[in-house]
């Protein structure tokens, strides 16, 4: 029986920084070539600017660069982000269209410079008591999913799920159960 503290393979330092108008962390893997990663955001309660970078110092390269912008107020959230260093783009919109029965809809369009593919996802959630909640969505591609999720108890969900996809009907549907208990 023997271990290391710390272990070398998967230990990292990290170090975090938070204000009211600003979060950092940058950690680094103990390894001989390690993965340098640093995040931040800036901003207030309705505008905010973040990034998340990764860096490989074994290949000298960049794993992982992305950049977003967001806008928030009282019933609507939109946001615009720059990922895959730099290869899509995505936006989206959730607008609350009535509180008191968490009634909301919400839309994300994502551009593939590479492939040069766009997807278009719509949604909706509608709450039908103060524990159970209805969602459902569709893209472009044609999957439509819906789920039912109901809170037995306080912080613990169970969660029924199914998905289609409209343009192969010969597939089999995906459904799925989840139970999720919070202490």
């Amino acid at each position: 029986f023997g271990f290391r503290v710390p272990d070398q393979r998967s230990g990292k330092i990290e170090l975090q920084y938070l204000h009211e108008y600003a979060g950092i962390s940058s950690s680094i893997g103990l390894t001989a070539n390690p993965i340098v990663n640093f995040s931040g955001v800036l901003g207030t309660n309705v505008l905010a600017l973040g990034t998340d970078i990764s860096f490989d110092t074994k290949t000298g390269n960049f794993t992982k660069c992305n950049a977003g912008f967001s806008f928030t107020n009282a019933d609507l959230i939109a946001s615009l982000a720059l990922n895959e260093k730099g290869d899509s783009v995505n936006a989206s919109y959730y607008h609350i269209v009535n509180p008191s029965t968490n009634t909301a809809v919400g839309a994300e369009v994502t551009h593939s410079f590479s492939t040069n593919v766009n997807t278009i996802t719509v949604g909706t959630q509608h709450a039908l008591d103060p524990l159970t909640t209805i969602k459902a969505r569709v893209n472009n591609a044609g999957k439509a999913s819906a789920l039912i999720q109901h809170e037995w108890r306080p912080k613990s969900l169970f969660t029924i799920s199914g998905e289609v996809d409209t343009k192969s009907i010969d597939k089999s549907p995906k459904v799925g159960l989840a139970l999720a208990l919070k202490p």
